[in-house]
């Protein structure tokens, strides 16, 4: 199959400009998990990123569920109350198991396996070929030596293909998350914050291509350390006056303990700040610690529940620390059970 067969577009490059609304509420509501109230479901999105998992079972990891049977990963997370699952996807992966792979074929079909097990996906790209985070935002290889106008059609060209994939094999992301914790900007030096025209007009290109693919999927922001109200609110405001298109704000934050409350004050400040609801797109802790995992993170979903935010993600529950030294986790890799930790999404 050619790639314009997949796509099932005659050319990669679209500058379409979309108008309308972004999906209101109803478009993230959830179908119950088998421990989840049917309301609780509705109004909030309990989930996972397990973009490791395919690597993981190349390597011959498995999941025990908590009475200690080996089952399915996605089955044992329903069992939780989980319905969403957060995947990665980078642009030019290598095939390192831990720091590669995420390509976007690759992502599309571990997308299928999700759908096909009753969950639904949230999509999230890098915009570079390794881990892209608070601290690093490199570009693409293959862009690196780019102009802007260069980069902005390969921004053009490469979502609005990568969409396209994941669409060729059956699924809808309920969500599309441009960047990655992209506090500094992205694709730097050429989308750094400190460009901001720049920045807004590479995350804007995402943006449109996402709903040219998926018109009625909202599409996150993503910024990191909301206990750094500031650097927040430096990316967002800069986003916003430069005419930056978003509909939800995704949020890491991996607080535990006495700091949560104070993660959530900011949380809710910046939902009320932006108009736009916010998500907990990323979430762990220390693995030898489960019981206080468990509880911070009841304490986040308890908090962001109270003023309408939209869901949590466990970021890599499965990763087993053996794997990529990896130790925030919430699997207990001798007996493959899971830990304490993962019970902090029953019963909130």
């Amino acid at each position: 199959m050619t790639d314009n067969q997949r796509t099932e577009a005659p050319s990669l490059r679209r500058r379409s400009v979309l108008l309308g609304a972004a999906a209101g509420a109803g478009a993230l509501a959830l179908g119950a998990g088998p421990l989840a109230t049917p309301a609780e479901a509705a109004s909030f999105i309990k989930g996972a990123d397990v973009s490791w998992l395919p690597q993981m079972e190349a390597n011959g990891y498995y999941w025990n569920n908590s009475a200690g049977v080996r089952q399915d990963l996605f089955t044992i997370l329903k069992g939780y109350g989980i319905t969403a699952i957060s995947l990665r996807t980078w642009v030019n992966p290598s095939s390192d198991p831990g720091n590669g792979h995420c390509s976007i074929e690759e992502t599309a079909q571990l997308a299928k396996r999700a759908k096909d097990a009753g969950m639904q996906v949230l999509i999230g790209f890098h915009f570079g070929d390794t881990w892209n985070s608070v601290g690093v935002q490199n570009p693409p290889a293959a862009w690196a030596a780019m102009t802007y106008s260069q980069m902005l059609d390969a921004m053009y060209d490469y979502v609005y293909h990568s969409c396209n994939i994941i669409k060729y094999y059956g699924v809808t992301p309920a969500w599309v998350k441009i960047g990655n914790e992209t506090n500094s900007g992205i694709c730097k030096p050429v989308g750094s914050v400190t460009r901001p025209a720049q920045m807004t007009g590479l995350l804007n290109a995402a943006y449109e291509m996402s709903k040219d693919v998926f018109p009625n999927t909202p599409v996150l922001v993503h910024l990191a350390q909301p206990q750094n109200l500031a650097s927040v609110q430096n990316f967002l405001n800069a986003y916003r006056d430069n005419g930056g298109k978003w509909d939800i704000t995704g949020l890491s934050s991996y607080a535990q303990g006495g700091n949560v409350p104070g993660v959530l004050a900011n949380m809710q400040a910046i939902q009320s700040s932006y108009g736009k609801p916010i998500m907990q797109v990323e979430y762990g802790g220390p693995v030898g610690k489960p019981t206080q995992v468990r509880d911070s993170l009841k304490a986040f979903i308890t908090g962001i529940k109270s003023f309408g935010g939209l869901g949590t993600f466990f970021w890599e529950p499965e990763g087993y620390p053996s794997f990529n030294a990896y130790n925030s986790s919430a699997w207990d890799e001798a007996s493959r059970r899971p830990t304490a930790a993962m019970d902090g999404f029953l019963g909130v």
